[in-house]
């Protein structure tokens, strides 16, 4: 077999790295069109051109061993010659477009209708001998000054709509702007591999140039296109650009042509850049959609629909592609065989309530309209007699106008307007304020998914323990050693053997540099368990640079990287004499297997026999595991020149017959604050299982120091082997019930392998033994964690050790790795939760009194002065409510759960409570506040009556009753004190202070527009006094048992599945996504809900948010990228391959739907076909992964709603938070 390699010549190397300026021997025109090609095309096309590899490096100037001399005018010239890894961003929307999109929000153009109509016959009125004509009603004006001003409150609605339309607006702008430049921030980590002037160095994937040799490893997204020069079993998933979800294997003989955008799923290699930026392969993609863009408002929704990808990239602003190679009747196949799946939980709950109050708001208001026009004709035609006069039609349009403006009122009223700002608001703050706490968030809806989170499933390595591993134990030359032995006790031949294995089959990459402080660590690069044999190296006094400097990567005949099948690495080099060897490490209890002599005490190979590996096994791998330690045997095997060419492909023929050199025991130790965080986490009622790939021994120990488990618990430790067969049937086949016996009692899966990891995680999602459904926590940070971090309901991905396709998969990344990091993620996400209901709590009470006051009384409160309630209440409060900090308090309480009602019986109770409070002053200073403040009467005035005191008091007690109920909606689970904490939040005080202040100016100053007048300090003593009595009854009301108000109804389930007609159920087969609260609402049809207070532009905030969040690739929506390495995510992380092995639970069905007899009426089709899986374990969590065949994966609950095929229905009331959560 020839080498997979190129080799320099001393030409190659030094004469062009360090070149004169010059012009380069190829265009940018003939690199685009040679990275066009594929295969053997490829390769003809370059031997064609530039004779090999090594000429396109001679042309372009640059070293394929030393990389570019790293001049900087040589870079500049590479920019200008063939462009920067970049592309240009486009121009984000101007204000004036915001404003335009804020306009289109229904229930404010509704009121701009209302108030055209009104200002319009404001103008026209008959003589005013006829106006007398028309009824008691019409006139009564005190002078013809009083009727002139008509036009003021179909002015002041409209200054009112102008103000929302500002504040939306603006609230859009400011935040898109304060993204953007985070994003900025965040692009500069970008780095990426590269070699120049002979020293491999990390850049900025923006500076990457044409003609630089890059450095990729399994799990990097590539940052440009690229030319194979050296590749160690290398192989790709092109997916993202071809549509092909099969890995591509990449050899200098077959096809060495690496594309940008594209994932290295195994192995690693060297490539020559040869396309960056807007001339890469993904660039021209971009440009082109960018230009679609241009023309075609609606380019996004095209996009989704001819991608091959089902779904976007998991941030919903990912790389969306069209395929190169596929045809529209596979798409449509692929697309009919989608799993569905379900919106976020809080997502579902508020879309359901909205429905529950957009019924009962848009009843009122109906009602209110029919009354107020039935008592008028009555008044007008009956009682008072009167006959229709031609003249008299525009006083009565008049009339109907300003009830159809009452009853607009009444709806906008009803609708919490606030809500959707308050969700974002909440969550944007959380997000923002997570950062601090190591948690970058990906996906806003996240954030509350993981405060309903009951299990959690975690890694060991680097999550609970500290990732910085040593070798603390040895066994060699038939000696078990405690610590490193000294160099002199181990025989020479042994030594030579292992310094050299060590050297060689540790990826070239992991290496031990010299601590950044004195005194400091040596700082570890690269895998850890690799770094730990090289520090063992180093402790043996012996340098393991002499052997890679004797044997550079280019020298290596052959390489098996690592990966979950094989569980070992093996490094095959040429001998001087013909034959080869092969050095083996991996993990020992399989590896030692393999091995047929063992390493003697006296330097020889000795035969190694079953009794012997039992006794190693018994008194040597066992005791470090009990210990902690996770064990990796170093081996190796001499193939003679006399036996013939091995068949390198047949690795099981290979990877036999091994002399063991030595095991050594690695110590990882657990982070220190671990024990604390999951004790807080099994008291909040949240199960912490260990998913690992190392020894069950060795996960049995980590688990009892971490206090996952203790000793004398009834709790289940198991292996992968063990795992498969008790949920398989005889057939092989995975069964939902068989996991249901296991999972409640499961706490550690050791020896897992992705597979198992996946099938864990669905076979917990999808159980129904429990009370609720379980919303799972994930965490991984390897390639093959991505299907099990993607079918989570939160997916953690490692920022430090985790590759870039794990945090592509993940919804929040651990910029820290540490698990304690992930308990503030839960108190963030419960918190979210109940900044929500505080703001629901506060915010339906004023609407309940507003709208029954509005619905009885045709005057208080007056139009405008409702609009003002409603603009200032809603977005002052959703400010103030929605930035609570948490409180360890959180932590005390059992997760939500799916199913359980935004609003509580006792919110509902506080709500119905202080509703009754307010509502008996407010009417009583309606009937009676004349009297009481020795006033005159304002019911009844005219159409165009001035102001009066009596309503100005009302209107004024009303606000005070609002500021003061402010304060007890901060509490919502029935306790006294509610200024607990109110001095930690500034914010809410500063609101509290100023809108009293605001409302002092428009009482005192507001005049006739806001139809006030103003009023004694008497008055306002008596006002505020009435608004202090709301925390007074607030005592009252949390007195009352909720045990015993029987009538209280709670709102905003989450939908249970039995809720559905079939013939919906039906309908949903033809979805890739369910959502019950949309499917109730299509039901209901109601106008209204399409507006939703504003939900259209206040959520573009979330948009903005999710798009520009993430650090990492793919987060940025296409028109605000200026880095190409950004662009580059797979839109869905599909992994498949043809061998039959071990069948996956079917990934077909809904998230809800566990495939079990007793749910089978309500279960999806499922699919016909099964995806298999291999079953062997995964040892090293931090080495590369083998790619496991798995069928494309459904997203996962919380993921993002707008990475299906088809858009969510543009009539949901929630249309828009839909799309942004």
């Amino acid at each position: 077999m020839a080498t997979n390699s190129l080799r320099g010549s001393k030409r190659g190397r030094h004469s062009q790295a360090n070149h004169d300026v010059g012009d380069f021997n190829c265009t940018l025109k003939e690199l685009r069109s040679l990275m066009e090609l594929r295969g053997t095309e490829g390769i003809a096309r370059i031997q064609e051109c530039y004779g090999s590899v090594q000429g396109l490096c001679t042309r372009l100037r640059t070293s394929p061993t030393d990389g570019l001399a790293g001049h900087a005018d040589d870079i500049a010239r590479r920019k200008e010659e063939f462009g920067r890894n970049v592309i240009p961003p486009k121009k984000p929307k101007t204000f004036l477009q915001l404003v335009w999109e804020a306009l289109q929000d229904v229930t404010l153009i509704i009121l701009e209708v209302a108030a055209i109509i009104s200002l319009g016959l404001s103008f026209y009125r008959p003589p005013d001998a006829e106006r007398e004509n028309c009824g008691k009603a019409a006139g009564g004006v005190e002078d013809e000054g009083e009727a002139d001003t008509g036009w003021i409150e179909g002015a002041a609605i409209l200054l009112s709509v102008v103000c929302v339309v500002l504040v939306t607006a603006f609230n859009d702008w400011s935040k898109e702007k304060q993204f953007r430049g985070l994003q900025s921030r965040i692009e500069q980590e970008q780095k990426f591999s590269v070699v120049r002037g002979g020293q491999v160095i990390q850049i900025h994937v923006a500076e990457i140039v044409v003609g630089d040799i890059a450095q990729v490893k399994y799990g990097d997204l590539l940052p440009a296109d690229g030319v194979l020069i050296q590749g160690n079993d290398l192989k790709i998933d092109e997916s993202s650009l071809t549509g092909e979800s099969d890995h591509v294997k990449k050899t200098l003989d077959s096809d060495p042509m690496l594309l940008s955008g594209t994932h290295v799923m195994e192995g690693s290699g060297k490539i020559l850049i040869t396309a960056v930026g807007v001339n890469s392969q993904t660039g021209i993609i971009f440009t082109l959609l960018g230009a679609e863009e241009d023309e075609d408002d609606n380019d996004e929704e095209k996009r989704v629909k001819q991608t091959n990808k089902k779904e976007e990239s998991l941030d919903g602003a990912g790389v969306e592609m069209q395929p190169l190679n596929s045809d529209d009747g596979v798409e449509e196949k692929k697309k009919s065989n989608l799993p569905k799946k379900e919106k976020s939980v809080l997502q579902g709950k508020l879309t359901k309530l909205a429905v529950q109050i957009g019924k009962a708001g848009l009843f009122m208001s109906g009602l209110t309209v029919i009354i107020l026009i039935t008592l008028f004709m009555v008044d007008t035609f009956w009682i008072q007699g009167l006959p229709w006069i031609a003249e008299c039609t525009p006083v009565y349009i008049q009339f109907c106008v300003k009830f159809f403006i009452i009853g607009v009122t009444v709806l906008v009223v009803a609708v919490p307007e606030g809500l959707p700002l308050a969700v974002t608001i909440s969550l944007a703050y959380s997000v923002k304020k997570m950062m601090k706490d190591n948690n970058l968030v990906r996906h806003l809806d996240a954030c509350e998914t993981m405060g309903n989170a009951t299990a959690i499933c975690s890694d060991k390595t680097g999550t609970l323990t500290m990732n910085r591993m040593t070798v603390v134990q040895a066994y060699l030359g038939d000696r078990h050693y405690r610590k490193v032995p000294e160099p002199d006790l181990i025989p020479g031949k042994i030594l030579d053997l292992l310094i050299m294995g060590i050297g060689v089959n540790c990826a070239y990459t992991s290496k031990i540099m010299s601590a950044e402080k004195e005194g400091g660590l040596p700082r570890q690069v690269g895998n850890k368990t690799e770094c730990a044999l090289l520090g063992f190296v180093l402790d043996l006094r012996r340098d393991y640079m002499t052997v890679r400097n004797e044997i550079p990567e280019e020298k290596l005949f052959k390489v098996y990287t690592f990966n979950s099948v094989r569980k070992s690495m093996s490094t095959v080099l040429k001998k001087a004499d013909g034959g080869y060897r092969m050095f083996s490490k991996g993990a020992s209890e399989i590896l030692l297997k393999k091995c047929c002599k063992i390493m003697s005490s006296n330097g020889e190979p000795k035969v190694f026999k079953p009794r012997d590996k039992d006794n190693v096994v018994k008194n040597v791998i066992e005791p470090m595991a009990s210990e902690g330690l996770r064990t990796i045997c170093l081996a190796y095997r001499d193939f003679p020149l006399v036996d013939g060419e091995p068949e390198w492909d047949n690795e099981a023929d290979i990877l036999t017959g091994l002399t063991c050199l030595c095991v050594v025991g690695i110590e990882d130790p657990v982070r220190p604050e671990v024990p604390d965080a999951i004790k807080r986490c099994q008291r909040a009622g949240i199960t912490v299982r260990m998913v690992t790939g190392d020894n069950i021994n060795t996960a049995r120990a980590i688990a009892s120091k971490c206090g996952i488990m203790h000793p004398g618990d009834d709790f289940l430790c198991i292996d992968g082997k063990e795992f498969n067969r008790r949920i398989r049937n005889e057939l092989g086949e995975i069964e939902q019930e068989r996991i249901d016996k296991i999972w409640p009692k499961l706490r550690v899966l050791a020896r897992s392998s992705p597979t198992d990891k996946h099938t864990l995680v669905k076979g917990i999602i999808d159980s129904t033994v429990a009370e609720q459904r379980q919303v799972v926590a994930v965490t991984g940070d390897g390639t093959n964690d991505g299907p099990a971090l993607k079918k989570a309901d939160v997916g953690f991905a490692m920022g430090i050790a985790g590759t870039d396709v794990a945090k592509e998969a993940s919804d929040i990344i651990l910029t820290d790795d540490n698990f304690s990091s992930i308990v503030k993620a839960v108190m963030w996400g419960r918190n979210v939760y109940d900044s929500i209901s505080k703001f629901l709590q506060f915010q339906l009470t004023v609407n309940v009194v507003a709208v029954i006051v509005k619905h009885y009384f045709c005057h208080p409160p007056h139009s405008v002065q409702m609009l003002w309630v409603n603009l200032i209440m809603d977005t002052f409060a959703s400010l103030a409510l929605a930035t609570e900090p948490p409180t360890e308090a959180l932590l005390l309480r059992k997760p939500y759960g799916r199913n359980k009602p935004l609003i509580s019986r006792t919110m509902m109770k506080n709500i119905l409570g202080h509703a009754v409070y307010q509502l008996i002053v407010i009417f009583t200073l309606l009937f009676a506040g004349e009297k009481i403040f020795d006033i005159d009467s304002g019911r009844y005035a005219p159409l165009h009556a001035p102001p009066s005191e009596h309503y100005t008091i009302v209107f004024n007690t009303f606000v005070m009753m609002q500021l003061f109920n402010e304060i007890n909606a901060r509490k919502i689970h029935g306790e006294r004190n509610v200024f607990d904490g109110i001095f930690k939040n500034m914010i809410f005080c500063s609101i509290v202070f100023g809108t009293f202040v605001i409302q002092v100016l428009i009482v005192q100053f507001g005049g006739k527009p806001f139809s006030c007048v103003d009023l004694t300090v008497d008055q306002w003593l008596w006002c505020v006094f009435l608004g202090f009595g709301c925390l007074l009854w607030g005592q009252v009301v949390t007195t009352v048992p909720t045990s015993r108000l029987k009538f209280l109804k709670s709102a905003g389930h989450g939908t249970q599945q039995e809720e559905i007609p079939e013939e919906e159920l039906e309908e949903m087969e033809n979805q890739d996504e369910i959502d019950h609260a949309e499917m109730e609402m299509r039901r209901g049809q109601v106008l209204w809900c399409r507006g939703l207070g504003r939900i259209q532009t206040q959520i573009r905030v979330v948009n903005a948010f999710r798009d520009t969040m993430s650090p990492y690739e793919g987060l940025e929506p296409p028109e605000s990228r200026n880095s190409i390495h950004n662009f580059m995510t797979t839109p869905e992380f599909r992994i498949e391959d043809s061998e039959p092995q071990f069948p996956l639970i079917d990934d077909t069905e809904g998230e809800d739907e566990p495939p079990t007899k007793r749910n089978s009426e309500e279960t999806m089709p499922p699919h016909s076909t099964l995806a298999t899986f291999p079953s062997s374990p995964n040892q090293n969590n931090n080495a590369v992964e083998r790619i496991i065949p798995l069928h494309k994966e459904s997203p996962k609950t919380s993921g993002n709603p707008q990475s299906t095929v088809l858009p969510p229905c543009p009539g949901s009331p929630m249309h828009s938070l839909e799309t942004s959560l």
